[in-house]
């Protein structure tokens, strides 16, 4: 017999300096006893989870939009950074409000560096944690030249508006192995070449982008809280991937902390459905996920 997707709730949490929207999919509690799930992305939303979470229809899912993205832009603390120690703080603020704790996260990306934080910083509220391609600049050993890679992005970005920036981004996220001398003598990205808009529309806001993340890629857990093993730690990479920059980040992080890499299927991006802009294999990365929450 087949199951049905539960049905969605959406719900905003009024911190003191921001509304946090965030969406259930199933009952609190859990039917079955089993921990939530969490799904959280950067700057990712709660849309960029619809196909994974599909693939979840036996457990409760719960997927957010961080503060200053998406339908949580309702933020009152006069800033427009993204910072890692306060989207976990939101996090641990969510899990209380939702009385939904311990939970199990999926993290993807910059999602993925947040919620290392958060299991550092709040371990009681987690059972297991799945960090997906964290772009911790820090674990690389050519980290120097990662930031001058990613301060071209921000400058083509500043001096040419999004096409360039975003073109610059495609180049530098998919340059396989450290940045070397080829890499950084070569023109500028067109963003023709990508099918990205060349003309400037003015806007310098992006979340990607702009210097707002600039604490995503540089920040750095606490280690040895991490490795206290509680709560579980997985570090998980594309297997197409290859030798990309969030690959090499996600190999270093597991180095630092004295952990393997699982490797999950696609790319960066893979739980995203087939039919999507940029397809995954959200039916074959949804089973491996389960694979792995249910490994002790």
């Amino acid at each position: 017999m087949a199951t049905i997707q539960p049905d969605v709730t959406t719900q905003t949490l009024e911190l003191p300096d921001v509304d946090l929207v965030h969406d259930v999919r199933g009952p609190l509690p859990t039917a079955d006893g089993r921990p939530p799930l969490l799904m959280i992305g950067q700057p990712m939303c709660a849309d960029g989870f619809e196909a994974l979470a599909a693939e979840f229809k036996d457990r409760t899912v719960v997927t957010y939009d961080p503060r200053g993205l998406g339908r949580s832009t309702s933020r009152r603390d006069g800033r427009t950074d993204q910072n890692p120690t306060d989207q976990a703080a939101d996090l641990h603020a969510l899990v209380q409000h939702l009385d939904a704790g311990p939970v199990d996260v999926f993290a993807s990306s910059g999602g993925a560096v947040t919620a290392l934080t958060w299991a550092a910083t709040h371990p009681e509220d987690l059972v297991t944690v799945v960090a997906h391609e964290p772009p911790s600049m820090w674990a690389l050993p050519d980290a120097e030249a990662a930031a001058r890679a990613s301060d071209e992005v921000a400058s083509a970005y500043a001096e040419r508006g999004f096409g360039a920036g975003m073109a610059a981004f495609i180049r530098m996220s998919s340059w396989q192995g450290e940045y070397s001398d080829e890499y950084f003598a070569q023109p500028p990205a067109d963003p023709a070449q990508f099918g990205l808009p060349t003309e400037d529309d003015g806007s310098r806001d992006d979340p990607l982008l702009s210097d707002r993340a600039d604490e995503v890629t540089s920040s750095r857990p606490d280690l040895e809280a991490l490795r206290s093993g509680s709560p579980r730690i997985v570090l998980a990479v594309g297997e197409e991937t290859g030798d990309a920059i969030t690959a090499r980040t996600t190999r270093g992080v597991a180095e630092a902390l004295g952990l393997p890499v699982t490797v999950f299927p696609s790319h960066h991006g893979g739980f995203a459905s087939a039919e999507g802009p940029w397809p995954g294999k959200s039916v074959e990365f949804g089973a491996r996920l389960a694979e792995v929450l249910a490994t002790p």
